[in-house]
């Protein structure tokens, strides 16, 4: 019975300290976001608990807490079944500081930029709907943004998706943004828009600003991962790669012009004592790179024409030379038949 009793304690003891304190968040706000509801109150009298875009100024601290209440118990054990473990990995990687950074700025930023779309649309079409009949919630962007982790992190593992569907990690991300784009388009833009902002401030923290547990092995800290695998153009089909990497790296100078990248960002030549993601990201990513440069390896070994054959078989290759200083040994000529004048001269 003692170790039946401890082994709840145990398994809680074992979480760590960031995945713990918003894994206990969102169990508490979302049971009392019920209680409320089952008491009498209607959505847009708990804007103290919600996130109101008209009422948001008062209560600002909606902006994050928000999105610790899921309005509905099929939306929470959602959340607990993905959340939890995904923060857990990402955690033991990152740290509980980083963590904690990292849910922050891509809850509250998404609802900033939400809260900001809401009140155009009330200054264009004025319809207060627009600011006091939405309410946003939920976890939705953190999922998109714990889904841009595992793709700079692990993108090419793959996963099984309800027993059935397999997919590579990299391909989820955009395949949750257009699910929100589909729902937004038939009427339902909250909450669902937060995924598409989710995932943009998510990729830009984890690009520029996310400060890594390695350093520059020429001094100071090392913020975000430039590496080509993870720039902002792979998340798009190939023939519209031209225009994104155009506006890409248009934004990227302006940004660099008016220093909104930390300058203590990756100097390439330098190099890292530890890339993003620790050691076994690391090794996922260099297998990855290696896959994928002996399947392009393979697909144009297959692709050249076939050497010449001679009657008596393939052709062998000449040997090259041992260095480039070296000149290839001559070719020697083949024997040929004594002529009938050397025979004559051996015979006198």
């Amino acid at each position: 019975m003692a170790i039946l009793s401890s082994a709840p304690l145990q398994f809680v003891a074992s979480i760590p300290p960031a995945t713990r304190a918003i894994t206990a968040a969102t169990v508490v706000l979302s049971f009392l976001y019920y209680f409320l509801r089952f008491t009498g109150s209607n959505t847009p009298a708990l804007s103290w608990l919600v996130l109101i875009p008209g009422s948001s100024i008062f209560y600002p601290w909606t902006l994050l807490t928000s999105a610790f209440v899921e309005s509905t118990i099929i939306e929470l054990i959602f959340s607990l079944v993905v959340i939890p473990p995904s923060l857990r990995y990402l955690e033991r990687l990152w740290g509980a500081i980083e963590t904690l950074k990292f849910v922050a700025v891509t809850i509250t930023v998404s609802n900033i930029i939400a809260v900001g779309l809401c009140w155009l649309e009330f200054m264009v079409f004025k319809n207060p709907d627009f600011l006091y009949e939405q309410a946003y919630h939920g976890q939705m962007a953190l999922q998109i943004g714990v889904l841009v982790a595992f793709t700079q992190i692990i993108p090419e593992h793959q996963v099984q998706l309800f027993g059935v569907l397999k997919a590579r990690v990299k391909t989820l991300p955009m395949a949750y943004v257009t699910f929100s784009t589909v729902m937004c388009l038939i009427g339902f833009q909250c909450p669902f828009i937060v995924i598409q902002f989710g995932w943009l401030v998510s990729y830009i923290w984890l690009r520029f600003y996310k400060k890594n547990s390695g350093e520059v092995l020429s001094g100071g800290p090392a913020y975000g991962d430039r590496s080509e695998t993870f720039a902002f153009v792979n998340w798009f089909p190939p023939f519209i790669h031209t225009p994104i990497t155009l506006l890409a790296n248009t934004a990227h100078a302006l940004a660099t012009k008016f220093h909104l990248i930390p300058t203590g960002s990756i100097d390439v030549e330098a190099g890292y004592s530890q890339l993003p993601g620790g050691a076994r990201a690391e090794a996922e990513r260099r297998r990855a790179m290696a896959l994928k440069a002996l399947d392009q390896r393979v697909a144009s070994g297959a692709s050249s024409p076939a050497p010449a054959r001679t009657a008596n078989g393939p052709t062998p290759p000449r040997p090259g030379p041992s260095s480039l200083n070296e000149a290839p040994a001559p070719i020697a000529a083949p024997a040929e038949a004594p002529s009938k004048d050397t025979n004559a001269n051996e015979t006198r």
